[in-house]
Formats: C-alpha cells, sequence, structure tokens
C-alpha cells in the first residue's frame, strides 16, 4: 500500500475530531456524576427521613405515654417525681437508640462518585495509551 492510497485527513479535522471526541467523553462522565450524586442524596434522604421518624415516634411516645406511665407506677406507691423520671429516662435511652442506628447509617453512605471516578480513570488510562501509540 503506498501513501497515496490512504484518504488524507488534515490536522485540523483531526483535532476538531479529537476535540469532539473528548467533549462526549466528558459530557458522558457529567451524565454519570449527575445520576450518582443523585443516587447517594437519595440514600442520605433516606437515612435522614429515619431520623426524622426517629424523633416523632419519640414525641409521640413522650405524650401518649409518659403520663399513663408516671400514673402507672405512682399506683405502685413510686413518688411522681421518681415516676415522672423513671418514664423520662426509658423514653430518652430509646431516642438515644434511634438517634444512634440513623447516624450509623449516614456514616455508612459514601458520597464519592465511585463509578464516575473509576470511569475517569479508565478513560484517562486510554487516552494515555492512544497518545503514546501515535
Amino acid at each position: 500500500m503506498t501513501p497515496s492510497d490512504h484518504p488524507k485527513t488534515s490536522t485540523a479535522s483531526l483535532l476538531q475530531s479529537l476535540i469532539e471526541q473528548l467533549s462526549g467523553l466528558f459530557r458522558g462522565e457529567v451524565d454519570l456524576l449527575k445520576a450518582e450524586m443523585s443516587e447517594k442524596a437519595s440514600s442520605i434522604g433516606g437515612a435522614l427521613g429515619l431520623v426524622v421518624a426517629g424523633v416523632v415516634v419519640t414525641l409521640v411516645a413522650l405524650h401518649a405515654f409518659a403520663a399513663a406511665a408516671v400514673f402507672g407506677l405512682m399506683e405502685y406507691g413510686l413518688h411522681p417525681g421518681l415516676a415522672a423520671l423513671a418514664i423520662g429516662a426509658v423514653l430518652a435511652l430509646i431516642a438515644l437508640i434511634m438517634v444512634k442506628i440513623a447516624v450509623a447509617r449516614l456514616k455508612n453512605t459514601s458520597l464519592t462518585p465511585e463509578r464516575t471516578a473509576n470511569n475517569v480513570r479508565k478513560d484517562a488510562h486510554v487516552i494515555k495509551e492512544k497518545t503514546h501509540a501515535g
């Protein structure tokens, strides 16, 4: 095959093609980043929803059962102040457990867009190989 058998492509055309391909690659990575961050945000939203639910349950428990429990302990002869303190301590312990569970779930959620980072690394490796091979 002689050099005249190959179609001639200008440097400007090659450069334009490279820019278009890199631009498309960049747009694809940005789209993946957006999708992955949205996924991470919804995961965090679920954990925050659990925190809110824990607070609501705690408030309902305090309002609905605290007075009845205090009166119940008073029926067994416990002083009203001690009965209220005992019920408050139990409810506070329940609230603490719920918040600890929610915080643990939040800590396990990584905000790093891992798939996008892996793709960018792979793309950089391919670009490096192509530029060194040419």
